[in-house]
């Protein structure tokens, strides 16, 4: 196989350390921090009707799924998270191997810093340990504004054999952010041509603030493919830059808005009732399988979840076998005890109640 690395160019002009050092500082603060909303999802609003009598064999219960085109045995994302660090590596490689065990799909964390550093490329480049997951590149959406196009795109996604480009939208964070990019101005357009000129699908993803119902009726007019409502009620992006700030105005901005955005549980139902059919992602505070089940019943085809792989990413590759395996005992447990013997079932009137 040819080196898919091997034409990326760094650009002179951005300076790569304070990239680098921003996603090692990310990781660093998402590992010994606390930086969880205060908020919470809206999952815990919902209760699931308990089938006494479920006329089913566990064993035969059936968690596989299709999302953009390719099959997954059970609806679980490891979502986007890092790269560029040494550090980043080792998990992002811990990752994929388990992904390709389990055969579920997997982001990784922007790739901004690969491309202005090929020679940290190599952190997300994934695909040799993971042939055939659905696997999705990551740029934020903003660069756009700052000098990226289709060819930084077509790069990111070229880096890992990617299925789907992930363009995240962060405004808050930026806002947080020592020097953030906070020129959105005209987005939406640049992201209609991508989604034109690119060869795979386009996902937009918020990171943890959530994504309305009238936001996703214009990122659909602009072309994407899929949509992640990355909702409130997870780690607070705010306050990670909050953790990290090199000032005082920058940390109290990250206090004060560490729990803004919009529940996942409300996003996956708002946009889900405008848009029966877009492939929808529910991440934003997911920390297990009955979180995930929620998702599900509620109209997410995918439940992603972030902190959970990465701490036990960071801990070792046992580990997220531990997860891995305890995810899917809880959604199988989820369907046995409701009677329903595939997802769709799950999705049936009455499964889950509103208290």
């Amino acid at each position: 196989m040819s080196n898919p690395l091997a034409h990326l160019s760094a650009s002179p002009s951005v300076d790569v350390t304070a990239t680098q050092n921003r996603k090692a500082d990310h990781l660093r603060v998402c590992l010994e921090d606390d930086v969880q909303s205060q908020q919470t999802t809206g999952f815990e609003r919902y209760r699931f009707t308990h089938c006494c009598l479920p006329e089913l064999d566990r064993s035969e219960i059936d968690l596989s799924t299709r999302f953009l085109g390719k099959t997954l045995n059970a609806p679980l994302l490891i979502s986007s998270m890092t790269g560029g660090t040494d550090l980043a590596q080792t998990i992002n490689y811990r990752l994929a191997v388990v992904a390709q065990h389990y055969k579920i799909a997997m982001g990784v964390g922007s790739q901004r810093v690969a491309i202005e550093n090929p020679q940290v490329a190599a952190t997300f480049a994934v695909r040799s340990l993971a042939p055939d997951i659905l696997l999705f590149a990551n740029l934020g959406a903003v660069q756009l504004n700052y000098g990226y196009g289709v060819e930084e795109c077509q790069k990111a996604i070229d880096c890992l054999e990617a299925d789907a480009l992930i363009l995240h939208l962060n405004p808050l964070q930026e806002c947080v952010q020592t020097r953030g990019d906070t020129h959105f101005r005209g987005l939406l357009g640049k992201i209609a041509l991508l989604c034109e000129k690119l060869p795979v699908p386009v996902i937009a993803k918020e990171v943890g603030n959530g994504i309305s119902a009238g936001m996703a009726q214009k990122l659909m007019e602009a072309g994407v493919s899929a949509i992640d409502v990355a909702g409130a009620g997870g780690t607070s992006w705010a306050r990670v830059e909050s953790g990290r700030a090199q000032d005082e105005r920058q940390r109290r901005l990250g206090a004060t808005f560490a729990n803004w955005g919009l529940p996942t549980a409300e996003c996956i139902t708002e946009i889900r009732a405008i848009a029966p059919q877009i492939p929808l992602i529910a991440s934003g505070g997911l920390r297990d399988g009955l979180d995930g089940a929620k998702a599900i019943a509620l109209g997410a085809d995918l439940a992603g979840l972030a902190l959970p792989f990465l701490q036990a990413a960071a801990h070792s590759e046992a580990a997220l076998h531990t997860l891995m395996e305890a995810l899917t005992a809880e959604l199988a447990t989820v369907l046995f005890c409701t009677g329903s013997a595939t997802l769709a079932e799950l999705r049936q009137p009455g499964v889950l109640r509103v208290l």
